[in-house]
């Protein structure tokens, strides 16, 4: 069974990735795209390293128009980010079997209800596989153990997670991402810990 796991190059998602090899599945680490920006470097970067096949999912732009039309009529992210990532499991659940991302217990958004993943994976005929029982102390302990990962302030050229393509077309629209987004760290791993 092939297993596609979102992947934006950071520990959880890395985490997951390793764990289902680790099963002896079929990994293939998938960045979803919008044709804004390239934003999946990172994430391919970091998938090279852990030595996984990466894909970049070319996604329709409408997806990520609508994502920031909602976001800046909030003037929050939360919803938005919802609805992307709500959209691109759908889309990945029609090209795999298994679906898999990085959210953890404590993530408020984006995240999946239970009513959802059952929903999806009846619609679909897919499984759909998280951290929810890890919360974020559990994953640091974890994979500061299993990876190098850098800690940087976060910026379009170092992440590779829905909010890079958010930020660029809500100022491309001539709103001001900054005043959405608060500046914060961004972490990435970068291979594993010898």
């Amino acid at each position: 069974m092939k297993a596609a796991v979102l992947y934006s190059g950071g520990k959880d998602s890395s985490f997951m990735a390793v764990m289902l090899k680790r099963l002896g599945l079929d990994v293939e680490l998938c960045t979803a795209n919008f044709g804004v920006y390239d934003s999946y470097v990172p994430a391919g970067k970091s998938a090279e390293a852990l030595g996984f096949n990466h894909k970049v999912l070319e996604l329709d732009f409408g997806i990520l128009d609508k994502t920031c039309d909602m976001i800046m009529r909030d003037g929050f992210p939360n919803d938005g980010i919802k609805f992307i990532h709500e959209a691109v499991i759908d889309e990945v659940a029609e090209r795999y079997d298994i679906i898999a991302d990085g959210t953890r217990r404590d993530d408020r958004t984006p995240k999946l209800n239970v009513n959802q993943i059952r929903s999806l994976e009846d619609r679909k005929d897919v499984q759909y596989i998280n951290l929810d029982s890890f919360g974020h102390k559990s994953i640091r302990l974890i994979t500061s153990n299993l990876f190098e990962i850098s800690h940087e302030k976060s910026n379009k050229d170092n992440s590779s997670d829905y909010e890079v393509e958010i930020r660029t077309l809500i100022d491309e629209k001539g709103g001001n991402s900054l005043d959405i987004f608060p500046e914060h760290y961004q972490t990435r791993v970068i291979g594993y810990k010898k």
